[in-house]
């Protein structure tokens, strides 16, 4: 049996609690591994999906919240934030950085705070839903909610 320090969901929630945030999590019956799949699950547009992508600069965690209609233009947001590279981070590192699996990464609740950059085109959505911690649990957000949440910069990343 695990403790809440281990759970993400928990962890996810704590870290919502802190920043003055209410979270709304919702567990779904199945895994949700694309954009699309969480969309139909939840009855949304794809577009309102928030992916939570983690990239690797030279060992550095970036991560990147982008609509799950977008295609991240990793040279462009390299160039934006002065790295030379992002590169896909491998699923050890994803777990290492964020202590969640490829598949349930949250926009918070990470044993340390990580770079984040938030893909603009989120605030077309009243309400957005991202990883929740885990590959069965959403959670719905705002844009103005990822930003306090996770004191990332609002950058276009396509």
């Amino acid at each position: 049996m695990s403790s809440a320090s281990s759970d993400p969901v928990a962890v996810l929630r704590q870290a919502m609690l802190a920043a003055g945030l209410q979270p709304e999590l919702v567990r779904l019956e199945s895994e949700v591994p694309t954009a699309a799949a969480a969309a139909e699950q939840l009855g949304c547009e794809v577009g309102a999906i928030c992916n939570s992508l983690v990239f690797d600069a030279a060992g550095e965690p970036v991560l990147i919240l982008a609509s799950g209609a977008a295609r991240v233009d990793t040279a462009k947001v390299a160039a934006e934030l002065g790295l030379p590279r992002l590169r896909r981070a491998s699923r050890e590192f994803v777990l290492e950085h964020t202590g969640q699996r490829v598949g349930g990464v949250a926009p918070a609740g990470h044993p340390q705070p990580l770079r984040t950059v938030i893909d603009p085109e989120l605030g077309r959505y009243e309400r957005l839903w991202a990883g929740g911690g885990d590959v069965h649990t959403m959670v719905a957000t705002t844009l103005d909610d990822l930003v306090r949440l996770t004191g990332g910069e609002v950058h276009p990343v396509r």
